[in-house]
């Protein structure tokens, strides 16, 4: 498999490669990981917050938007 990249793209993996000390095909392989480990828990979480929803597990309108108003006051 081949993944055409911009020269910016190019330049940018190349510096993160050279101050990481590694090749820049590494770095794509550990993206990709990344990639496969965060969907993975994605999908987990999206799979318990079905099941919970299943069994009338909800979360009030109310108490989200305290929620949301704790952590960003206007």
């Amino acid at each position: 498999m081949e993944v055409q990249f911009t020269p910016d793209q190019q330049d940018k993996l190349s510096s993160m490669a050279a101050a990481q000390g590694c090749a820049p095909e590494a770095l794509v392989k550990e993206a990709v990981n990344r990639l496969f480990g965060y969907d993975e828990w994605f999908l987990q979480e999206v799979g318990k917050g079905l099941a919970a929803a299943d069994v009338g597990e909800f979360v009030e309108h109310d108490d989200i938007r305290r929620m949301i108003e704790s952590r960003f006051p206007a």
